[in-house]
């Protein structure tokens, strides 16, 4: 059997049907867990109101303009309900499916590059990687952002690699200007900002100035801006206030300054990355001395300083910006899970095995600690606004988890024993995977609480659908995810925070006062409205005239008649 079609004893079919495993689970609970706010809410009403309008150049966001990110997604995510209809997989699928196609790529292009019994490590690798697997499942930008990042990255390892001929470096570098195009539409600038930054870090450290020779870039700016043009000018001769929002308020504003309130400390990232690198943090923590090592000869390309590099920058660009989310970092974790395959495969069979039984035994004691006080822990996260009665369900969800990712890894270690190390890998990878989805699995017990699916539902099977034809307001708040399952914006009163330039546009679109809202609410023969739990005690008892039509332990949806 030629090297193509075996990998370490694993026969084509065999891996095929690792492949169908791996896929099966990656997208098996896209439409059981329900959008919760804010971001998965968000990405999705933008795309529905899109559908919806047939206006692919403006986004909106509760029916006012919304410029804060490219359209990329919103486009992607148009299509699909344009095509399946509105559900919980639609508006999930962009963000799961090119993480899927980006461990596809991974497999595919570390193959080339390191070898083939490397590319399954890698690819395995990212597919287990913590942080990838749960950001990947979620409704943000990021995900798309780091697939098309880390397709740049692969493809410069492919370009430059010793031994790609005129030809294949081109092509290879076009791929990687046409991935930069992608990412800055699908979440701006940052496209472009951190490959290039990375690339001049890595020169000037490599002192190898001719490599700016092999980058093409002539022809791949040209291909970039035929890209990202377009919709830039549309939408700018569509809204005179486009560019001076986007470039400057969500670009240096958001970066320097504080104004979107995501601020954190300088270690803010920190446990992120140690969290979002496992079960690889063992693996990759004691080869980093030995990954930083040159090999070859000078000018001679150095992937595994590369991924070094990659990592460390986005890791420390986003830890010194204003605004700090933990997706932020999400590209870190494709060169992480790369560079731990390359260092796996170098590793003594021993030293894996002490790492993988390292990891079954701290899996083994958080579970005993779970089973033990899982009710105590639960009760410890409880208050008045999440109750534990709802926060305790999500208990049996996390200590499944954490037995499954325990068994992968003792299962990996006696594989590694077993000088099985493809095998071993695959199978802490998916006791990994394993983990991350039943643990987002377990999270959506908390919906309750994050989404207004159940409340919205509550009240159309026991009351009907609401009338589209009359109002309904967000008293000062706004559930990301409201207008997605009413199939229908709402009236703003008394907030703005990320609408503040939709409201400027269009302030007939909302309410700047409480008090302006009470008036007109008395007025009104028939309205709906959504306030918190502290505001409808509050106005109940000023005698405002509501009547409940249902309430979770934050929110009170209330109707005027």
């Amino acid at each position: 059997m030629n090297s193509y079609l075996k990998f370490s004893g694993c026969s084509r079919w065999l891996l095929l049907g690792v492949l169908l495993i791996f896929t099966l689970i990656w997208f098996s609970n896209l439409e059981y867990r329900k959008l919760v706010s804010p971001d998965e809410g968000r990405y999705a009403e933008i795309p529905r109101e899109m559908a919806l309008s047939g206006n692919w150049v403006t986004p909106r966001l509760n029916d006012l303009k919304y410029f804060e990110k490219p359209p990329l997604q919103y486009w992607a995510t148009a299509a699909a309900f344009r095509i399946f209809g509105e559900s919980h997989w639609a508006a999930r699928w962009w963000p799961v499916t090119t993480a899927f196609g980006c461990v596809l790529l991974v497999f595919w292009a570390s193959r080339r590059v390191f070898g083939e019994e490397t590319g399954l490590a890698a690819a395995a690798a990212l597919g287990g990687c913590t942080g990838f697997v749960i950001n990947a499942h979620i409704n943000t930008l990021d995900a798309g952002l780091a697939a098309f990042l880390t397709v740049a990255l692969l493809g410069f390892l492919l370009a430059q690699r010793p031994g790609a001929t005129p030809v294949e470096n081109r092509n290879w570098m076009l791929v990687v200007w046409a991935a930069m195009a992608l990412a800055v539409l699908s979440k701006g600038l940052i496209g472009v900002v951190l490959p290039g930054a990375v690339l001049a870090i890595y020169m000037l450290i490599e002192r190898d100035g001719r490599l700016l020779t092999r980058l093409h870039v002539g022809k791949g700016l040209l291909l970039l801006l035929l890209i990202t043009v377009p919709w830039f000018v549309a939408v700018s001769l569509a809204n005179d206030e486009f560019a001076r929002f986007f470039f400057i308020h969500e670009h240096f504003a958001r970066f320097l300054t504080k104004v979107h309130r995501r601020e954190g400390a300088w270690w803010y990232f920190i446990p992120i990355l140690l969290f979002g690198a496992m079960p690889w943090l063992p693996f990759i923590a004691v080869r980093l001395r030995d990954g930083w090592r040159r090999e070859g000869e000078p000018g001679t390309l150095q992937p595994r300083r590369l991924l070094l590099i990659w990592a460390a920058f986005i890791f420390l660009f986003f830890s010194v910006s204003g605004s700090k989310l933990p997706s932020y970092i999400l590209p870190v974790f494709p060169a992480l899970a790369l560079f731990a395959a390359v260092e796996m495969r170098r590793m003594e069979p021993k030293i894996l095995t002490r790492f993988a039984w390292g990891l079954a035994v701290a899996g083994g004691v958080l579970l005993l600690v779970i089973l033990i006080g899982g009710e105590r822990i639960a009760r410890a996260f409880s208050n008045e606004s999440s109750p534990f009665e709802i926060v305790r369900n999500v208990v049996p969800w996390i200590g499944t988890s954490v037995f499954t990712f325990t068994t992968g890894a003792a299962a990996a270690a006696w594989l590694f024993h077993r000088q099985a190390r493809s095998v071993g890998i695959v199978a802490l990878a998916f006791g990994s995977l394993g983990a991350g989805i039943l643990a987002m699995d377990g999270y959506d017990e908390l919906s309750r609480l994050s989404s207004s699916y159940h409340i919205v539902r509550e009240i159309e099977s026991t009351q009907g659908p609401l009338d589209r034809t009359f109002p309904f307001y967000s008293v000062q708040m706004y559930d990301q995810t409201l207008p997605f399952y009413l199939k229908r914006p709402v009236t703003l009163v008394q907030y703005i925070n990320e609408f503040a330039l939709g409201l400027d546009e269009e302030p007939d679109k909302g309410i700047p006062r409480v008090e302006d809202w009470k008036e007109r609410w008395v007025a009104l023969e028939q309205g709906y409205a959504i306030l918190s739990s502290g505001n409808y005690e509050r106005m109940a008892a000023e005698g405002l005239p509501m009547r409940v039509l249902a309430r979770d332990p934050r929110r009170v949806i209330v109707s005027r008649r």
